[in-house]
């Protein structure tokens, strides 16, 4: 039977649970820390940041392990998704190094309306540091659809008021058939990535992007952000949501990774970012 190291105070009793239970599974299956990681497709140090409490296995790990010790992996997996609630950011805000997450930049000040009583403009609330993981795409696409809709609304109105000047200048003439308004088409959603990570050649990916060396920063976006932020989450680094965008999120993520895999810690996704991460 191991000896482990108990685990910290600090920890929310659901995730002890979790890590408590793991434990005794490993005990159990008689393997060491090397054979364990040869068995699972997971580095022998990340078994030890996992069981150790320091970091939070990916939900592959942990069914892994409950195969290994034959043991029915929906009990582990239910535990596994209520500690992942409860891990949160309090994990990455420890492991990243201190010094400030750059701030998005501000939104635009929306013109002021004409109405009967023009109310006084108050000071906008300052924006928190970082975004929350629930603001997603989908919600800046409803934003640029309802400003859309605002423009082809005035366009309409804009030519039934040339219409109504025409026909009162000269009533003897036909009625010239109003221009056609084209209303600009609705945005489309923000794609939709599904991480499906497995092990080729010895590399891990996550079946969005094959990349290995594109250069990866704050505000970038697409499906190489959504690979990186897959190899996150399996590295048990949560990034956020799995939707493309290199936000504050993403970046703190990345920057616990690269301090937990002793990189350059600067924030951004390099070649020697990607290499760890698909290893």
């Amino acid at each position: 039977m191991s000896r482990w190291k108990a685990l910290s105070t600090e920890l929310d009793p659901r995730v002890r649970q979790l890590l408590t239970q793991l434990r005794r599974l490993k005990d159990h299956s008689g393997l060491s820390m090397r054979q364990l990681a040869a068995k699972t497709g997971y580095s022998e140090k990340s078994w030890e940041r996992y069981l150790g409490g320091r970091s939070l296995p990916p939900r592959e790990a942990v069914e892994a392990l409950a195969r290994i010790g034959g043991v029915d992996p929906v009990r582990l997996l239910a535990l596994h998704e209520v500690a992942a609630d409860t891990w949160g950011g309090r994990h990455l805000d420890a492991a990243a190094p201190q010094e400030p997450a750059p701030e998005p930049p501000p939104e635009p000040v929306p013109a002021p309306t004409v109405g009967p009583a023009a109310r006084p403009q108050t000071e906008p609330e300052t924006e928190p540091e970082a975004e929350t993981e629930w603001v997603t795409a989908a919600g800046r696409s409803l934003r640029v659809a309802l400003v859309a809709g605002a423009v082809a609304l005035v366009l309409a109105l804009s030519s039934a008021a040339l219409l109504v000047m025409r026909l009162d200048g000269d009533n003897s003439e036909p009625a010239a058939a109003p221009p056609a308004v084209s209303t600009a088409p609705a945005p489309s959603s923000a794609p939709a990535y599904t991480c499906r990570v497995e092990r080729t050649d010895g590399l891990w990916y996550a079946g969005i992007s094959r990349t290995r060396d594109t250069e990866l920063g704050y505000g970038a976006a697409g499906p190489e952000v959504a690979e990186a932020q897959c190899l996150l989450r399996r590295a048990g680094i949560s990034p956020g949501g799995i939707d493309g965008m290199f936000g504050p999120l993403t970046q703190r993520a990345v920057k616990a990774f690269q301090t937990g895999a002793g990189l350059a810690v600067d924030g951004t996704v390099g070649p020697d970012t990607w290499k760890a991460l698909r290893g």
